[in-house]
């Protein structure tokens, strides 16, 4: 079935996301992936759990050719990698929208090659779906869509209870091709303590236009900054000399009406598991 904005949601999800509790459908249950803990202090923040909100994508790469001896991004495969987390969020992010929920928390994304086509990968996005309890304030994300959070329910807590809110998840990809040493460079090296400046720069400029472009996201969203960030980086079964890294983070504004001085001081906590 093709909802209004066009995401294709299968005729199950509908089946399932109708069966979740809300405030037309009080006798329905919730689900989510949060653990006690969390599914205690997202309420004790003022938030309900509705329901797991999941969005896939099955995408299938283009080709690029890299030359042997050049560092050099893969904008074709950049773009694969980008578009496809992409159209998973889109897709979780309109069953939220579905189940009514004001955002999503502890997203989670994953990407898994196929095994009957190495060009062919899933992506899958996955997280809690949760509204604002009554009596309490209510937040959306950009335009008025859920909100999405890679936070876990805790430092959900934590950032409302220092006076920040989620915006959007924002992130970044780079699949760079790192260029081969010649033969007369990988001899000179043998038995010596050296650095591989061309293996140092192309790492590190890969990484850079990754995070870059994170932090471009959280930019065009009006963010203030972005907290959680984290950088993954993965062959995901192509060539040694291809990879890719992926940043990804939160992106947070302040809450109106929060002063600073309001942020409570920390708490030691010793835990007693061994």
């Amino acid at each position: 079935m093709t909802d209004a904005h066009g995401q294709n949601i299968p005729e199950h999800a509908l089946q399932r996301l109708a069966g979740l509790r809300s405030q037309g459908h009080p006798d329905g249950i919730f689900t989510s992936d949060f653990s006690v803990n969390e599914f205690l202090l997202v309420r004790k923040a003022g938030f309900e759990p509705v329901g797991l909100c999941v969005g896939s994508c099955i995408y299938h790469l283009g080709f690029q050719f890299a030359s042997w001896g050049s560092n050099m991004e893969l904008d074709v495969l950049s773009t694969a990698m980008y578009e496809a987390r992409a159209l998973a969020m889109e897709r979780m992010r309109e069953e939220a929208q579905q189940m009514g929920a004001d955002g999503i928390v502890g997203v989670r994304l994953t990407v898994k090659r196929l095994e009957w086509d190495d060009k062919i990968l899933e992506f899958v996005a996955i997280g809690t779906g949760v509204v604002h309890a009554k009596g309490h304030q209510g937040f959306k994300g950009p335009n008025g869509q859920p909100f999405t959070s890679a936070l876990s329910g805790q430092d959900f807590w934590t950032l409302l209870a220092a006076g920040y809110r989620p915006l959007e998840m924002v992130m970044g990809s780079c699949v760079y091709h790192v260029a081969r040493r010649g033969p007369l460079a990988a001899i000179s090296s043998i038995g010596q303590n050296v650095e591989l400046t061309n293996f140092s720069l192309a790492l590190y400029e890969a990484r850079e236009i990754a995070m870059e472009r994170m932090q471009t996201e959280a930019s065009q969203a009006g963010a203030e900054g972005v907290v959680g960030a984290d950088l993954h980086e993965g062959s995901h079964n192509w060539s040694p000399h291809v990879i890719e890294f992926f940043a990804i983070g939160t992106a947070v504004l302040p809450i109106a009406g929060h002063e600073a001085d309001d942020i409570p001081d920390p708490k030691l906590v010793l835990s007693v598991n061994s």
